[in-house]
């Protein structure tokens, strides 16, 4: 039989309603055993669809590695947590490593937890400074390398990942913020691929610092290349350069993470509009200063709106409901001037 995500599937339903409600999804939890349900109906409709068992094994393999990292960052979901990326190949006695060790030790003074790739060089020493009970490691498993550093082997909170692109969802999608520290193709791949999701508007806007060693030969290359070559030609506009803040030092690091959460909460987008929400109310006064600053992003003819509770549709994140809101006709282009708007509001 054809299976289909309404409700005509006649006792497959029944069953699935009589499996959810056997493991106690029904009720109170409605909204989740919607979402089971759903799951449940594709996991059926892809076994009955897709004959080749290595792309079904890559289904349900993706599903028990996605559920676990769930499991493991849920009962922190109150605390911010900053990914740090960087060389597995740097060595403690590198300047660079202690420079990490200072960054994720101030961190954790200011409340914040830390993810790492849970491998060596920068990845160790940003859990040494956090330490395991502010950390996490997110490892991957390769047949030459590599194993979980030694500061979180025995932490509950590691994550061993079968595929690249879950545990990049990982990185991404549990953090507030990113620092990039000095790191080979797979550092410069995180650099590359953090930058393109904010400037496109597929993760919503964080800090993102690139913390350079003291000679500055690192980072600053890069935003040179970025500033004489890909601006020269146009491939990339004035304003991307707003999508990061370059920095050889762990303290201004911090400060600028710090500074982006001052007001600004979190960000989601409700249909066309960007829904922002806030630590306080803004007033009247101050949402018209957005409006007449910031209009070069906003839709042609649209006002910024204020919310005391959540959209209806924000009810999924129940932890979220009563916080203070904007609801900007966002234009879904200048992602980089979006980044200038949330400092605007970080200044009332």
């Amino acid at each position: 039989m054809d299976i289909h995500f309404d409700r005509s599937n006649g006792v497959i339903d029944e069953q699935i309603d009589a499996l959810i409600a056997q493991v106690g999804l029904a009720g109170t939890k409605a909204q989740s055993s919607r979402m089971v349900r759903e799951m449940i109906l594709s996991a059926l409709k892809a076994g009955q669809e897709i004959a080749y068992p290595a792309d079904l094994k890559l289904m349900r393999t993706t599903m028990k590695e996605m559920r676990f990292t769930a499991k493991v960052f849920g009962p922190h979901r109150s605390r911010r947590k900053v990914t740090i990326f960087g060389s597995a190949r740097t060595e403690r006695t590198d300047p660079i490593y202690q420079k990490c060790l200072d960054f994720s030790r101030l961190l954790v003074e200011r409340n914040y937890m830390v993810i790492t790739g849970g491998g060596g060089g920068i990845m160790q020493a940003g859990n040494e400074g956090a330490g395991a009970e502010n950390s996490f490691a997110i490892n991957i498993s390769l047949p030459f390398e590599q194993s979980t550093n030694p500061v979180m082997a025995n932490s509950p909170n590691v994550i061993t990942y079968k595929y690249f692109f879950n545990r990049k969802v990982a990185f991404l999608k549990e953090a507030d913020a990113v620092a990039l520290f000095p790191g080979g193709f797979g550092t410069l791949d995180e650099a590359m691929e953090t930058l393109t999701l904010i400037q496109t508007g597929k993760n919503p806007p964080i800090p993102l610092v690139l913390v350079d060693d003291d000679q500055g030969g690192y980072w600053e290359n890069l935003f040179s290349f970025m500033r004489n070559t890909l601006l020269k030609r146009g491939l990339i506009s004035g304003e991307d350069f707003g999508l990061f803040t370059l920095t050889r030092s762990p303290e201004e690091a911090v400060q600028v993470i710090d500074d982006f959460y001052r007001v600004y909460h979190s960000s989601r987008y409700i249909g066309e509009d960007l829904v922002i929400r806030t630590s306080k109310e803004l007033s009247a006064q101050e949402v018209d200063i957005l409006q007449n600053e910031f209009s070069e992003i906003l839709s042609p003819g649209q006002r910024i709106r204020t919310s005391a509770v959540a959209l209806e549709k924000e009810n999924d994140q129940p932890d979220l409901l009563l916080i203070p809101r904007l609801i900007v006709p966002f234009n879904h282009r200048n992602f980089g001037l979006l980044i200038a708007f949330i400092r605007r509001i970080n200044s009332f």
